[in-house]
């Protein structure tokens, strides 16, 4: 099995109050619940995914909400619980995504001794990470995000940075690119677009509607800031700084399977599993209708392989437009996420991807240099600008 499960100890819960996230609104769905994740779930999640990895790397990937909420304790006790559980031959790595705001130092020394992957939630520069990533008062949050980067530093933790790009830094994607490297000192970025869909109910955080909020990167945003931050980065980083997204273009233009499960012709091998051990088809369809079961009822390897699943996999190819399957870039985008295909073509078929327009920008502003790359690959040649690490995914 290749599923990679995100673990939600914490459920929807979140001392932040960022106006972009979609899964705070997940906490309707557990209206009585304390969100934390007690030892019966923890233990039934562990076995489950231990069980499930034919790898010899099993990866426990923690995500929120905010998971650091947990409190250290929670992380040592299911280290214990993990090691004890993992049979011989297998070995254990630990990632978590995190807004920052909570990291002291006894987390980060826990952090180290286990060595974790930590992922920075930040957006850019204060004035752009601030226009949406603040705190239940509305105060932005950059000070504290970057005083816990700086305690991880201290610590000598492994880091790298997950940017979201939305309607305020979505036209400043060089400045965004030279924040991160040049003031932080990233050298492992991910840049995941926001596109926040309005219901006819007009409330935001489920995958229906086909129209987007203000905070919303436009298409053309999102295709002008990749290109940007390509553009930059090619005349200096290469090798230097990993841009993760190119890293996944690359891996088409070679060839190779995608690594990440968007750009792939299907999906649903990316499951969320919620504080109460409810497994979801998907991080992004945390809903009744995409609820698989619970694993403290059911083996997470029966629930991953079940045909429900593989019928939400199967749907990504099978509903891609015809503008999808004849586009040149087709091998390198599949369409994208299912929770992106909501426009209509010109000719008026379903479930083209809102954010085609700007994937079209990018790629064909990358194109020629990467068959450059591809070809260096090809002939054997060191790939070091492909040389991404593990780490904590929000796409």
């Amino acid at each position: 099995m290749s599923a990679h499960v995100l673990l939600k100890p914490t459920g929807a819960r979140c001392n932040l109050d960022c106006a972009y996230c979609y899964f705070l609104r997940k906490e309707d769905l557990y209206p009585r619940s304390s969100f934390r994740m007690d030892d019966e779930v923890l233990a039934a999640a562990l076995r489950g995914i231990i069980d499930a990895t034919d790898g010899e790397v099993v990866t426990i990937a923690w995500q929120g909400g905010e998971p650091t909420l947990m409190g250290v304790d929670f992380f040592r006790r299911a280290d214990s619980l993990a090691r004890r559980l993992l049979p011989a031959g297998k070995r254990i790595e630990y990632t978590i995504q995190t807004n920052g705001t909570r990291l002291d130092d006894e987390l980060c020394a826990c952090f180290a001794e286990l060595g974790y992957l930590v992922g920075i939630s930040i957006d850019g520069p204060r004035d752009l990470h601030d226009a949406f990533r603040v705190d239940p008062s509305g105060r932005g949050t950059f000070d504290r995000v970057v005083a816990g980067l700086d305690r991880l530093k201290v610590h000598g933790v492994e880091w790298n940075v997950l940017t979201s790009v939305h309607a305020a830094n979505g036209d400043h994607g060089a400045e965004v690119y030279r924040f991160l490297r040049d003031e932080l000192d990233a050298r492992y970025v991910q840049l995941i677009p926001v596109v926040e869909r309005v219901g006819p109910d007009g409330r935001t955080g489920e995958q229906v509607g086909d129209t987007v909020t203000e905070r919303s990167v436009r298409p053309e945003q999102w295709g002008r800031f990749l290109s940007a931050v390509f553009d930059e980065w090619l005349v200096r980083d290469v090798g230097e700084v990993f841009v993760v997204n190119f890293d996944w273009s690359l891996a088409a233009w070679v060839g190779l399977e995608s690594p990440v499960c968007i750009f792939r012709p299907t999906c649903g091998d990316a499951l969320a599993l919620e504080h109460n051990g409810d497994l979801y088809s998907c991080d992004h369809f945390v809903e009744p209708a995409f609820r698989l079961g619970n694993v403290t009822e059911q083996p997470l390897r029966v629930l991953a392989a079940s045909e429900r699943q593989r019928e939400f996999g199967a749907a990504k190819a099978a509903k891609l437009p015809e503008q999808c399957r004849s586009c040149d870039f087709r091998f390198a985008c599949h369409g994208e996420c299912p929770k992106n295909r909501f426009t209509v073509t010109a000719t008026g078929e379903e479930n083209l991807n809102y954010l085609c327009a700007g994937y079209l920008e990018y790629f064909r502003r990358a194109d020629p240099v990467l068959r450059e790359m591809a070809a260096l690959v090809s002939r054997g040649l060191p790939a070091a600008f492909a040389a991404g690490p593990r780490g904590p995914s929000a796409t």
